[in-house]
């Protein structure tokens, strides 16, 4: 089995180096993106390692970030993978971790959620904490 996952990150590492880089309009496109979905929020304290599986409801892509709802709306973690992540528009991420915790270094898989095809996957970097801005 260790060979095999071997196997599948160096076929990703090719698959990376062959994508072409974001232009500048792209990255000032995502960037939006994510501000647009954090209107309504402000960094709540310093980036964590790992969250606690409980304190989580739900995930979305906002430009290159990765949005982690909390079970209220009062509080989110956004994750910025630093290799980049697929878009999760009508597909599902998907995560597998050994404990209670979803943490920087987990490895997450984008995929069609009726038919099961993956669309690729990616590190998980650190979990930026916000919360609602006081109204």
């Amino acid at each position: 089995m260790r060979n095999i996952v071997l196997l599948a990150c160096v076929g990703l590492g090719a698959a990376a180096c062959t994508m072409n880089e974001p232009t500048e309009a792209d990255r000032t496109a995502r960037e939006a993106a994510l501000s647009t979905a954090l209107r309504d929020y402000e960094p709540a304290g310093p980036p964590v390692d790992c969250v606690q599986m409980r304190q989580l409801a739900g995930n979305k892509s906002a430009g290159d970030a990765i949005i982690f709802e909390g079970t209220t709306r009062e509080r989110l973690w956004v994750n910025r993978p630093a290799g980049g992540c697929p878009d999760l528009r009508d597909h599902a991420l998907v995560t597998r971790t050994s404990s209670d915790q979803l943490c920087r270094g987990d490895i997450a898989t984008v995929l069609d959620p009726v038919s099961r095809v993956t669309y690729g996957g990616c590190g998980l970097g650190d979990f930026v904490p916000y919360r609602r801005r006081a109204s």
